[in-house]
């Protein structure tokens, strides 16, 4: 596996993106990602939102508020790999093999609209699908892929809050009061 995969989520607009930012980065840390690393509006809320989350349901997941393409070149300059999900690529099942696994992983999400530099700085232009759709299913398509049974079967360290599915229905169930 690789040393570190983040996702960084381009062009972020406070007013207009924040639920699905919300849940690219929920996708990100139950799939298996390291990192939620934001370029565009700074939102310290989310960031808050998303360590609650990670508070309740157990695991860890970084985040940062960084410079968009700053950061894609640096993260590029030093050795690691970048990929980028867009519809312009080539299909994600024939990109995942060639993908280097041993240096960290950078995913980048678009917004809006992607400057035409990511796509050149971005060593993986990758397709999940060819149709317009949403940037969440895209992440949620390319991380199952990448990481297999282990990317949605996984356990969290520190889970208070544990959700299953039982019968058609679901159970929460408060993992503290076992403890007491």
């Amino acid at each position: 596996m690789s040393e570190r995969l983040d996702v960084l989520r381009l062009g972020y607009r406070m007013g207009r993106d924040p639920r699905i930012t919300t849940h690219l980065a929920l996708v990100a840390r139950a799939l298996g990602a390291d990192g939620f690393l934001l370029a565009g509006d700074e939102d310290v809320g989310m960031f808050k939102n998303l360590e609650s989350v990670s508070d309740r349901f157990g695991g860890v997941l970084d985040t940062e508020h960084v410079s968009g393409l700053g950061h894609l070149r640096k993260h590029v300059e030093n050795g690691g790999v970048a990929v980028h999900l867009t519809m312009y690529g080539e299909p994600f099942r024939t990109a995942i093999p060639k993908i280097r696994r041993d240096k960290p992983i950078l995913i980048v999400v678009g917004g809006a609209k992607v400057p035409g530099d990511v796509y050149k700085l971005c060593q993986h232009n990758v397709a999940v699908g060819n149709q317009p759709h949403s940037e969440v299913a895209a992440l949620a398509l390319f991380m199952d892929a990448w990481f297999g049974e282990s990317g949605s079967e996984r356990t969290f360290d520190g889970a208070r809050l544990v959700i299953e599915g039982i019968n058609g229905g679901k159970l929460v169930h408060d993992s503290s009061d076992e403890e007491e």
